[in-house]
C-alpha cells in the first residue's frame, strides 16, 4: 500500500464560534450568471420532535428537476426489504433548522433527478447521495436543497433516489454490511449514465464528483474505493467507470471497527481502501450523537496511508444530519464555503 507523510492530511478543527476559512455561503447568481455572497438567516439549533406522516406515492421533483429512471423498465432489479410495497413519502423528525424534512422510501425503481445551472456552466457535475439510515432517502434536506447550492456554483447537480429500505444484518450482536448493497448498485449505475450521456447533459465526463450524507456518505466511501459491480452489465453506461473524480463525505459512519478499543482507529473488515480513490473532503461535527467522529477520522487516516489526497474538516458542534440548513452552529453555515474552496483547488470550478 502506498504511503505519504501525514502532512498530506489537512485537518482543520473548528471550535464553536470560530471561523474555518474565509469563504462563506453563496447567494443567487446575478444577471451575468456570477454568484455573489449571501447571509442566510440562521434557524434554531434546537431540534423539535414532530409527528411523522407517511403517504403512499412516488416522490416527484419541482419544475426545475428532471427525474430519469436509472434502469430500463425490462431490467429486473433486486427488491428492497419492503418487497413490492408501493413507494411512499413522508416527513422525518425532529426538525432541522426549525423546519421539517421529507423522505422517500419503499423505493423499488430508483431514479436520478437532474438540475442544470441557469447561468454559467463550468462543465462539472455533482451526484448527491442523501442519507436516511438505509431506511429512507432524505430527498430535500440532503438532496434537492444541496442541489440548490450546487447549481449556483455553475455545476450540474443530480439527486439519487436509491432503493430502500435495506437493513444491515447482525452477527453475534454486531452489525455487518450486506453482501449486496442496493444503494451502491444504484449509485454506480447513475455515475455510468452521467458519463455515458455527458454530452447530452452538458458536462465533462472527467469532472463528475459525488457528495453523500450519513448513509449516503457511506455509499460515497464504497464508490471511491471500488470499480467492481455486483449486478449484470445492462448497456454501455455500465462499461463506464463508476468511480467519482472527487468525493465529499459528510457525517459518515459504518467504517470503524467497533470491536476495537475506543481510540484504535481501525477500519471495519468490510472496508477496502484503494490508492486510486479520488481526492476526498470529509466533514463532521465532534458532537455528532449518531455517527461517532472516530468513523471519519479512521477513514481519513486510511486514505492518507494509501496516498490519497484527503482533507478532514471537524467542527466542535453541529450534531448530525444538518444538511445545508444554517443554524447557530458554525459548521452549518461554513461548510459550503469550505467545499467551494476545495473544488477550486482541484480545478473543478
Amino acid at each position: 500500500m502506498l504511503r505519504r507523510p501525514f502532512s498530506h492530511l489537512l485537518l482543520v478543527i473548528c471550535m464553536a464560534g470560530a471561523a474555518c476559512g474565509e469563504a462563506g455561503p453563496v447567494g443567487e447568481p446575478d444577471r451575468t450568471g456570477q454568484v455573489g455572497p449571501a447571509n442566510p438567516i440562521p434557524g434554531p439549533s434546537v431540534r423539535v420532535d414532530v409527528p411523522k406522516v407517511e403517504r403512499e406515492g412516488v416522490w416527484q421533483p419541482d419544475a426545475d428537476g428532471t427525474q430519469i429512471p436509472l434502469w430500463p423498465a425490462n431490467v429486473p432489479l433486486a427488491k428492497p426489504d419492503s418487497g413490492d410495497r408501493p413507494e411512499a413519502t413522508g416527513n422525518g423528525s425532529p426538525t432541522v433548522g426549525g423546519r421539517k424534512w421529507h423522505w422517500a422510501t419503499y423505493v423499488t425503481r430508483p431514479t436520478m433527478t437532474i438540475y442544470r445551472p441557469k447561468g454559467r456552466n463550468t462543465g462539472a457535475a455533482m451526484l448527491v447521495l442523501p442519507g436516511g439510515g438505509f431506511y429512507a432517502v432524505a430527498m430535500d434536506l440532503e438532496g434537492t436543497e444541496i442541489c440548490d447550492w450546487v447549481v449556483r456554483q455553475g455545476m450540474t447537480c443530480v439527486v439519487l433516489k436509491y432503493r430502500t429500505p435495506q437493513v444491515w444484518p447482525r452477527e453475534n450482536g454486531r452489525q455487518r454490511r450486506p453482501d449486496i448493497l442496493l444503494g451502491l448498485e444504484d449509485a454506480q449505475r447513475a455515475m455510468g449514465l452521467l458519463r455515458e450521456q455527458a454530452d447530452d447533459y452538458g458536462i465533462d465526463p472527467n469532472r463528475i464528483g459525488v457528495i453523500g450524507f450519513s448513509a449516503g456518505a457511506y455509499l460515497v466511501t464504497n464508490m471511491s474505493n471500488t470499480q467492481a459491480r455486483t449486478y449484470p452489465l445492462t448497456d454501455a453506461a455500465d462499461r463506464q467507470s463508476p468511480r467519482p473524480d472527487f468525493a465529499i463525505v459528510a457525517y459518515t459512519a459504518r467504517v470503524l471497527d467497533s470491536g476495537r478499543r475506543r481510540n484504535e482507529l481501525e477500519l471495519a473488515p468490510w472496508v477496502d481502501i484503494s490508492p486510486n480513490a479520488p481526492p476526498t473532503l470529509i466533514l463532521h461535527a465532534m458532537d455528532d450523537p449518531v455517527d461517532d467522529v472516530r468513523h471519519p477520522m479512521a477513514y481519513a487516516l486510511a486514505l492518507n496511508d494509501a496516498g490519497v489526497p484527503v482533507d478532514l474538516r471537524l467542527y466542535a458542534r453541529g450534531g448530525h444530519a444538518f444538511g445545508l440548513r444554517a443554524t447557530a452552529d458554525p459548521i452549518t453555515r461554513e461548510w459550503p464555503g469550505q467545499v467551494e474552496q476545495w473544488l477550486r483547488s482541484l480545478g473543478m470550478l
